[in-house]
């Protein structure tokens, strides 16, 4: 890295908390020294309280743009001059890009998520997946999933102040696309194990199962999940979640957030300089 930098080099920040657990800095420089790219990315721990600072920050200084995870995801938009058109829908940026000091956000979370399933052969088209959260993150995958052909979409959250947000995506699902999305309270647990009953694809979308939740599931125990089932995590810090674990111990098929991470990585990578992250290494890299 120090032979890297140069009075020339961008910087790309990542703005969250917690966020030291992230491997998105040593991918993203992986992928810039790979390409000979003057770039350099960093990540910052920022709250909901230190994110206006941070912005003006990253703009006064320059900074070629920004990922944005959680808390900031659906609280950014505020502070920024532009939202792109899947941004505006969903409601949540994960990527700011600055565009000579207009700052500009996009969400490439829902993308990032659908290409991991294919990459993994997993074809949830035209299928039913349940799905837990209604952030950012699982926001944008509800989003994209009903606009690639997803059939129906059974989405749980608990009673908070991201519920009204998920009030809006089912809203916004059934008006826009042919995909029929419902909401449920997870406090009912009898509800969730029948949706999942008869859904190809279970989705934890949320932070559950990573630090400072770590070891904790929303899944109270196995008989939820059944062999045929496939189980996706959004978290990959721990690469298996308790409730990862517990899905293969039934013998289902389970992927981990590392394939959405590059994927909706690589898609902002593009944004930044104009050109595709090498997949190819950086799946090598990240032991995907």
């Amino acid at each position: 890295m120090a032979e890297r930098i140069t009075g020339h080099t961008e910087l790309i920040g990542l703005m969250a908390y917690p966020i030291r657990h992230s491997s998105s800095p040593a991918m993203h420089n992986e992928a810039f020294a790979t390409l000979g790219l003057d770039y350099a990315y960093l990540a910052f721990e920022v709250d909901n309280d230190s994110l206006e600072d941070a912005v003006k920050g990253l703009r006064a200084l320059k900074l070629k743009g920004s990922n944005v995870s959680m808390p900031n995801k659906t609280v950014v938009h505020k502070y920024l001059d532009e939202l792109s058109p899947a941004a505006k829908l969903c409601g949540a940026v994960n990527t700011i890009v600055n565009n000579d000091g207009v700052l500009v956000g996009h969400i490439t979370d829902g993308i990032g998520y659908m290409q991991s399933l294919k990459e993994e052969g997993v074809d949830v088209i035209g299928k039913k997946m349940t799905i837990v959260g209604a952030g950012g993150a699982a926001t944008a995958i509800e989003i994209q999933a009903a606009l690639d052909g997803v059939k129906e979409i059974s989405i749980f959250n608990i009673k908070d102040k991201f519920w009204d947000n998920a009030v809006e995506t089912v809203n916004k699902i059934n008006e826009n696309t042919s995909c029929k999305a419902a909401l449920y309270d997870l406090a009912d647990l009898d509800k969730l194990k029948e949706e999942i009953a008869d859904s190809f694809l279970f989705v934890n979308a949320t932070g559950m199962g990573m630090k400072p939740l770590e070891g904790q599931t929303y899944i109270p125990d196995k008989s939820f999940f059944r062999p045929d089932l496939i189980v996706s995590d959004v978290v990959y810090s721990p690469r298996e979640t308790e409730m990862l674990k517990m899905a293969r111990e039934v013998g289902c098929k389970t992927m981990n957030g590392l394939g959405m991470m590059l994927f909706q990585g690589s898609a902002a990578f593009e944004l930044w300089t104009g050109q595709s992250m090498p997949i190819d290494h950086m799946k090598e890299f990240l032991g995907i």
